[in-house]
């Protein structure tokens, strides 16, 4: 049985212990609502670079050797992430090390130098991280079915930015303004999950309180709101290379109420039996019985106010076309007929199976976490997640299958044009 426990620091950030019992690890997890699809179209980037920024040091971890070399000493895996919705930072320990992963992850993130000898040096890294981006075609693909999907919004850009921003345009004074405008407490959260048997009471006078370390993020007023996603981009966006593979993405928009745990669990069956698993019917026809695709799936994703079904496959250039024109088709067969029930059952107990596995990981219950509060604004107990995928049933599904329209944006990689996609 999961433990929650929630309070405000000072600061106005909540703090949600998360008790999970079996475990001997801890997971310390800050996140707020300052992704990409918050930056001015100027910042495009902006989240980003702040993220890596931050490693930098803090007031008591004061460079990048000390926040480095200290998460070492106490066997934690540090990281961080940027996505278009949240940026986030964790760190994953055995539970005695707990309090001292927190004190390095609250100091260095909640209190950065953001020094400007380090702010010129890293920005070559980023340069080189953006490059290497452009050099994969299945990145690239990725970028250009958001762009396809969702135009000059910011749900169009890319988390990296443009090397011009990187380059020439951004300074230390403007990332400082978009980290006082974005990092609120109202908006964000701090995530503790895991085995907390060696964190202290908060009434421990021989330990700083949790509330105390997560105090030290500056209070900020709430940001403001991010602009709505647009109606779904009805396009094709085609970056012509000569090469053997092409990588292709196809982007649905469907007819679900992402404020509702229901419907999004229902799109996950649906997403998994398409194409989320072995057993899928993208996986079982387009790779085993036609042989088109070694790669090839689906999957859904749901930001804070608009639902995605993408279709992906890295393919035979010689293929790429029939292996769309078919996908197309199989997203077509389910809106008319709609799945058959026993493979809505094996979908609903292969994502119910997934997602319990996966929540044997205490930096993904975390993530969830931060998800779920953030983006959504409900209750975070992981077991309401594995219950939602079990209480889904065939006319759950079937209603999700018969509202995904005949609308897609599509993307593609390879040798080819748009009007091979028409």
């Amino acid at each position: 049985m999961t433990a929650i426990s929630t309070s405000v620091a000072p600061n106005g950030l909540p703090l949600h212990r998360v008790s999970l019992p079996g475990t001997r690890a801890v997971t310390a997890l800050v996140a707020f609502d300052a992704g990409a699809r918050t930056e001015r179209p100027e910042e495009n980037g902006m989240a980003h670079f702040l993220e890596h920024l931050v490693f930098k040091g803090g007031e008591k971890f004061s460079d990048y050797r000390a926040v480095n070399e200290t998460a070492e000493r106490i066997g934690g895996q540090l990281n961080a992430y940027t996505s278009h919705d949240l940026v986030a930072f964790h760190i994953t320990v055995r539970a005695e090390r707990a309090l001292e992963a927190i004190d390095l992850l609250t100091d260095f993130v909640g209190r950065p130098r953001l020094d400007g000898e380090e702010l010129e040096r890293e920005r070559g890294v980023v340069i080189q991280e953006i490059a290497r981006a452009n050099d994969q075609p299945a990145t690239v693909a990725e970028h250009l079915i958001d762009h396809a999907a969702f135009g000059d919004h910011p749900l169009g850009r890319t988390v990296l930015g443009p090397v011009e921003h990187l380059r020439d345009t951004f300074t230390r004074e403007g990332i400082v303004a978009f980290r006082e405008r974005r990092w609120g407490g109202a908006r964000g959260g701090a995530f503790v999950v895991g085995n907390l048997e060696h964190l202290p009471d908060d009434n421990d006078p021989t330990h700083p309180a949790l509330d105390e370390l997560f105090g030290r993020f500056p209070t900020l007023p709430e940001p403001e709101p991010y602009e709505a996603a647009p109606p779904l981009h009805v396009r094709t966006l085609v970056e012509e290379r000569d090469s053997n593979q092409s990588h292709l993405r196809m982007s649905y928009r469907p007819a679900i109420d992402t404020r509702s745990r229901a419907q999004r669990a229902a799109l996950t069956i649906y997403a998994t039996l398409l194409g989320g698993s072995m057993g899928s019917r993208l996986f079982d026809e387009i790779r085993e019985q036609r042989g088109l695709a070694y790669s090839v799936y689906a999957l859904s994703h749901n930001s804070a106010d608009v639902p995605i079904l993408q279709l992906s496959a890295g393919l035979d250039s010689a293929k790429c076309v029939e292996a769309y024109r078919r996908m197309r088709e199989i997203v077509t067969e389910l809106r008319d007929e709609g799945p058959r029930e026993e493979e809505v059952e094996r979908a609903r107990a292969y994502a119910a199976g997934a997602r319990v596995l996966a929540f044997e990981n205490t930096n993904a219950v975390a993530r969830h976490a931060a998800q779920q509060t953030i983006l959504f604004g409900e209750e975070i107990d992981p077991d309401l997640a594995i219950a939602a995928l079990d209480a889904v049933t065939y006319d759950d599904v079937r209603a999700v299958a018969r509202d995904v329209a005949d609308e897609l944006a599509i993307a593609c990689v390879g040798p080819h044009t748009a009007e091979d996609f028409a």
